[in-house]
């Protein structure tokens, strides 16, 4: 099995009333299952790294008060079309539910724990100098 590109998907705006400090702690929850999603083997992904410097440069080009709906959301149905697994993390969330809908409807696998995601590797990753 080649490793899998798994989106996690959770709450980042949700429960936050757009406060920047709360979005962040989601930010790092999400974030936080990066290494064991890696350390099983697979590439981690996470919509708000992509979507987030997107959005950080429309609002500088004047675009004004950019939303998820126009940049969150959409970057994560575009970037499922790349990914071939989910990780659906706990918390309500609009954004990682549709996720998971997108998923279904193209057929690939979504799960619910990290304990679910096959295992390809059983330690980590040895980086090997190239010099």
């Amino acid at each position: 099995m080649t490793p899998l590109i798994i989106l996690i998907a959770g709450p980042y705006r949700s429960g936050t009333d757009g406060d920047p400090v709360k979005m962040s702690a989601n930010l790092e929850r999400l974030e936080s299952f990066a290494l064991p999603v890696y350390r099983a083997g697979h590439i981690p992904m996470i919509g708000e790294w992509v979507a987030l410097p997107i959005l950080r440069s429309a609002e500088s080009e004047g675009a004004g008060h950019c939303v998820a709906e126009e940049f969150l959301y959409p970057v994560a149905a575009r970037l499922l079309a790349r990914c071939d697994a989910v990780l659906r993390t706990p918390g309500d969330s609009k954004g990682a539910d549709q996720d998971v809908r997108i998923a279904r409807e193209r057929g690939l696998p979504f799960f619910h724990a990290v304990e679910e995601i096959p295992v390809l590797i059983s330690r980590p990753a040895v980086l090997i100098d190239a010099a």
